[in-house]
């Protein structure tokens, strides 16, 4: 229909919102860039800018007898992350991201199961109130608290010596590199926080992607003479890792890049997030906190490459 014809059938209104109305009802691409144009310019500017400002500042390098940033191109900087201290806290880093992504999911499975299959009415309502509910509070709250809950004056502690099990707790401390004087200033506690704070986002796309599989499935494996394990291993398990990559994506890249559950919970060895932290504000190193700040994009990179391919994105 032309616009001739068309504003024969609505005539224009008056006033300047009024043509300006018609204007982006007549052209509704211009409508669309004007809605767009807005968060990409705020995307590109803002996140992607800074993402390649931080790219270009990890090729740079620092005059050791000065201080200042040297800004001729160099590979420089990424050979100091080879340097054993700065490669520990890249391997330590990694390492706790990925225990804490798999005790993730070994937690959410069962209670996305459940959710998925047999809640229903007040108890589906109750599970995501549970789920959502940690998620409401300050994270620094819930990171202090824990920090008291797991100190050796802490709660826990006076469970164990009230349960008779001070032996086990101690021996759990003295074990090698996990251990230490306390609880909140070991690996083992900034393990349990790291879980407890990011367990939301393994369970809600696991119980999404539960919520997909067909119960006829699981009672044709079962007509067919498979036991549970089998049915799990075969059916149920296949069906629902694309719910279990996408829950790794959040708990894996969330541990990999905090810094604040490290520095509250923890001993003395840093990850990532410290080192970028520590480089960048008191060291005054910008390069190498960039290089710091690269490593685990690039990871994440690798990772939601090999998780699209999996179809992990369906289940977010």
């Amino acid at each position: 229909m032309s616009d001739v014809s068309t504003a024969s059938i609505l005539p224009g209104r008056s006033g300047a919102f009024g043509r300006l109305s018609d204007v982006f009802w007549r052209r509704p691409a211009l409508l669309l860039a004007v809605m767009l144009i807005p968060p990409l310019l705020w995307l590109g500017i803002i996140y992607v800018g800074s993402l390649i400002a931080l790219l270009l500042q990890s090729f740079f390098s620092i005059d050791d007898f000065s201080g200042l940033i040297n800004y001729e191109l160099t590979l420089s900087t990424y050979r100091q992350l080879l340097v054993p201290t700065n490669f520990d806290i890249i391997v330590r880093t990694i390492v706790m991201a990925a225990a804490v992504t798999l005790a993730s999911a070994v937690l959410a499975f069962p209670i996305a199961y459940y959710a998925a299959r047999y809640a229903t009415g007040r108890w589906k309502a109750f599970f995501y109130l549970g789920v959502m509910l940690p998620l409401w509070s300050s994270y620094l709250v819930k990171v202090y608290a824990w920090k008291l809950i797991l100190a050796k004056e802490g709660i826990l502690t006076w469970a164990f010596d009230r349960l008779g099990l001070s032996w086990l707790l101690d021996g759990i401390l003295a074990l090698p590199v996990i251990g230490g004087n306390s609880l909140s200033i070991s690996y083992i506690g900034t393990f349990l926080v790291f879980v407890y704070v990011w367990l939301p986002f393994m369970i809600l796309p696991i119980q999404a992607a539960l919520e997909r599989v067909p119960g006829n499935l699981i009672e044709a494996s079962s007509d067919l003479g498979a036991h549970p394990g089998q049915t799990f291993r075969n059916v149920l398990l296949p069906l629902a890792m694309p719910g279990i990559v996408a829950g790794s994506i959040f708990t894996f890249s969330l541990t990999l890049g905090d810094y604040i559950i490290p520095q509250i919970v923890g001993s003395s060895r840093l990850f990532i997030g410290q080192a970028v932290y520590a480089q960048q504000g008191t060291a005054g190193n910008v390069p190498l906190a960039a290089a710091f700040s690269v490593v685990p994009i690039a990871i994440m990179g690798v990772y939601l490459w090999a998780a699209k391919r999996m179809g992990a994105f369906d289940a977010l």
